[in-house]
């Protein structure tokens, strides 16, 4: 028999007289099974959960922001022409350049990598830098091309696609 609850909305206690300690589906649920079936539980959710997930992301934010207002990273996406100025980490005053193509990019905050692939000797070369690694000293963009794809994994077997024309 339906009851009112306190949260207004009807609750059914049935039982079953022939085997007790069974319930008849069909009596309990609704007749449109298939539209909407919703249970009354706790509203109170898990904080701790949502907290804790919050707090990595915050700090991971702030120390992308920190680095990024020491120096000027440009936006790096793939399909771009870009020049490094590396520190080598051997020798502290060599500083190496590097000069290539952006064929992949993983943003994942402050452990965010692209990677670089370049001609050396008619070779085709992929370097992966940390895109806020304290090595790298100065990232220059000096073509921009439009890709459609996220990830030019294919160049690998185009090697006049690196050649300059």
């Amino acid at each position: 028999m339906p009851t009112p609850s306190n949260n207004g909305i009807p609750s059914v206690s049935v039982s079953c007289s022939s085997r007790p300690g069974l319930l008849h589906w069909a009596a309990v649920l609704p007749p449109f099974t298939s539209r909407c079936i919703t249970t009354v539980g706790n509203n109170v959710e898990s904080a701790s959960r949502d907290s804790s997930a919050s707090i990595s992301d915050i700090l991971d934010k702030e120390a992308v922001e920190e680095v990024r207002a020491k120096r000027e990273i440009p936006d790096i996406k793939p399909g771009y022409t870009v020049q490094l100025k590396v520190e080598v980490p051997d020798n502290k005053r060599r500083v190496q350049m590097f000069k290539g193509i952006v064929i992949a990019r993983r943003n994942a905050g402050l452990n965010s990598t692209f990677r670089l692939r370049r001609l050396v000797a008619g070779v085709g070369i992929e370097s992966l830098f940390p895109l806020y690694s304290p090595n790298i000293k100065e990232i220059k963009v000096l073509d921009k091309k439009n890709m459609r794809r996220a990830k030019l994994y294919y160049l690998r077997d185009k090697m006049n696609a690196l050649k300059k024309k």
